[in-house]
């Protein structure tokens, strides 16, 4: 007889799958606790015909479609308008619209195997998570049980109550759905080249003597910089530049600390402390690159939200 102990053993791969599904790591938790608490209660009929992780999965997964039901659909600032100016005002919306940043030891916490510690990092990249947004909720929950967790069209049809026949459709429109963003669940390097490995710190290092001509020059002619919950995104080096120099010079002397965030690399911010020594928690920021660029800056600036749930406290010593 399988225990509450058997049950939590599992509570890493539900939240990365609820995560993808869901588009935010609080929304994921939310459906992770509420499958918990369906799995104790029907843990009597459970039969054992599949694993334990798939039985769970399965009930994570109409636990998400169940939230995704009221239609509400997460976004990244680069999809909700056009780009800004760095004089434009920052109109902040709610927490729940926009996709939140998920630790990559969240994702990866229960998989021992190489390649397949690789495959879950792709699968929670920001632009694939994004694109996932666009799908319907069963197309969405197909491509993950299919493409990710390597699902069969039979398993995915009894989960989400479909014929083979119509998963295989659905199959068929999100991968070309996803294709038309250029995105997809392999389609992406399990780690860092060299060059990009380098980029990184030389992104840290200017970040922290805040040389604004250094991380402009580290960034592409297309680079999107954005920081939710605020709306306004801007685009290009000479803009960002401009933000730098100008309304986002309060981060100069921040303390800045490597992450690993969404698969790829990212930072906490610290900035300094006004009223005495200390730096205080300012964003959780993730850079999506290209080559030798960075195309996507993103800082996530939901600080009480975010930073429990990378493990990192909100002050931090002189």
């Amino acid at each position: 007889m399988h225990q509450a102990a058997d049950l939590e053993a599992h509570r890493g791969v539900l939240t990365a799958h609820c995560y993808r599904m869901l588009g935010s790591v609080v929304d994921a938790d939310d459906a992770v606790q509420e499958t918990m608490v369906r799995a104790w209660r029907a843990l009597e009929r459970f039969d054992g015909r599949s694993s334990l992780r798939t039985w769970l999965t399965r009930i994570a997964t109409n636990v998400c479609l169940d939230q995704l039901a009221a239609g509400r659909r997460r976004a990244r600032p680069i999809e909700d308008g056009p780009a800004g100016t760095s004089e434009d005002p920052l109109v902040a919306r709610e927490r729940s619209h926009w996709i939140e940043p998920i630790a990559d030891a969240v994702i990866v916490c229960h998989e021992a195997d190489p390649a397949r510690r690789a495959v879950l990092r792709q699968s929670v990249r920001l632009a694939f998570v994004a694109a996932l947004q666009q799908l319907p909720p069963k197309q969405r929950a197909a491509l993950l049980l299919a493409d990710v967790l390597e699902w069969s069209a039979v398993e995915v049809a009894a989960t989400l109550e479909l014929s083979v026949a119509s998963v295989n459709s659905a199959l068929q429109r999100a991968r070309a759905t996803l294709a038309t963003r250029g995105v997809g669940a392999d389609d992406v390097p399990s780690a860092l080249p060299e060059h990009e490995a380098d980029l990184v710190h030389r992104f840290v290092d200017a970040f922290e003597r805040y040389d604004v001509d250094a991380l402009a020059a580290l960034c592409r002619e297309d680079v999107a910089f954005s920081m939710p919950p605020f709306a306004l995104w801007l685009e290009g080096p000479a803009t960002v530049r401009e933000w730098l120099s100008g309304r986002g010079a309060a981060c100069r002397g921040s303390l800045v600390e490597r992450l690993d965030v969404n698969g790829g690399p990212g930072y906490a911010q610290y900035k300094r402390r006004e009223d005495g020594p200390g730096y205080t928690a300012w964003g959780i920021g993730t850079l999506e690159l290209e080559g030798h660029r960075i195309v996507r800056w993103t800082t996530f600036l939901d600080v009480e939200t975010l930073f429990p749930r990378f493990g990192l406290p909100l002050e931090r010593a002189a």
